[in-house]
């Protein structure tokens, strides 16, 4: 029997009514009295297992008062963990991690200990989990905390903002007020869904290229409902959607094929193989920016087939990039 065996033996034994003694689980196992007193000691320890000894029964039980507390309950853990549930938990501790000193600063380590009694599962502690499994951030845009604070602040509060933002593209700088709807973390970094009044519109805003953010608070900030947010911001591919769209039909190479087909580009995307191992994928785009770039990066594996706009573009952008190396 192996040790996530035993642990879920003792859960069985001590979740009984009167409890159980040290010989019950020793005989239950088959194992010794120093075996079980190991298992007890890291189930305290290491998953929060409200273990304790009971004179009066003279037995091992569960304290029932901190089992009704939600934030003292424990799960016994399963054999391992699936591929999300990995990458969720080495996010948290990442993120964790990452945070500069400030308020939170008296509540990370409690929950980067508790990340790690999680990860601690069987026969895989922590640290061997964390040097063998890597979850690489490289993507990732350094926001300004404080305008970050800013913005989460008149998000939650409902208040406008005066926003300068940068246009990576032109490099120019505005000045405009939003009201701000939600925060969206994508491709590892935030971006904030608003109603831009010098627009009249729905915008996204990459959070890195805000320079600065004021507090309005007064008017209240415009709201926008969810069903709206959706249909403007959530149909077309990528961050920059909107409510215009137009279908980009992409043929990949055989090659290429046998990643893109189990990559999903988006929740409406449809997609068939040819006969000779190609695969086509259908998906809905307002913006091309980012679909471009997307399209880009399987260079010579993959063809526009429509619309014609989107074929263009890739081709003049192709075009100009060839053109840096001359002949």
């Amino acid at each position: 029997m192996d040790r996530t065996e035993r642990f879920y033996t003792i859960d069985r034994l001590l979740r009984s009514r009167q409890g159980t003694t040290l010989r019950a689980m020793m005989e239950a196992m088959e194992v010794s009295r120093a075996t079980v007193r190991r298992d007890l000691e890291y189930m305290r320890d290491r998953l929060a297992a409200p273990i304790l000894w009971d004179n009066d029964s003279r037995c091992y039980r569960y304290d029932n008062d901190a089992q009704g507390e939600e934030e003292d309950r424990y799960a016994l853990p399963g054999l391992w963990f699936n591929a999300s549930e990995v990458h969720a938990l080495l996010t948290m501790e990442h993120l964790l991690s990452s945070l500069q000193p400030g308020l939170l600063g008296p509540h990370i380590e409690p929950l980067r200990s508790r990340i790690r009694r999680l990860l601690d599962t069987g026969d895989h502690p922590p640290e061997e989990v964390t040097r063998r499994i890597r979850v690489l951030h490289m993507a990732a845009r350094q926001a300004d905390s404080e305008v970050f604070g800013v913005i989460s602040h008149a998000l939650l509060r409902r208040h406008r903002l005066e926003l300068e933002h940068l246009n990576r593209r032109s490099g120019e700088v505005t000045r405009r007020t939003v009201s701000p709807q939600r925060l969206a973390h994508y491709r590892d970094n935030w971006y904030l869904d608003s109603w831009c009044h010098l627009r009249k519109g729905l915008r996204s805003f990459a959070v890195d290229a805000i320079q600065s953010a004021e507090l309005v608070e007064h008017p209240k900030a415009k709201h926008v409902t969810e069903a709206e947010l959706e249909k403007v911001l959530g149909t077309g591919y990528g961050i920059f959607a909107g409510e215009d769209t137009k279908e980009a039909v992409l043929k990949f190479s055989p090659e290429a094929a046998r990643w893109v087909a189990r990559e999903k580009w988006h929740s409406r995307q449809h997609g068939v193989f040819g006969e000779d191992g190609s695969y086509t994928l259908t998906i809905p785009y307002a913006d091309e920016t980012e679909l471009v770039m997307d399209i880009m990066r399987h260079g010579a594996d993959v063809e526009v087939l429509a619309p014609d706009s989107l074929r263009r573009a890739v081709h003049r952008r192709l075009g100009d990039a060839a053109s840096q190396y001359g002949d």
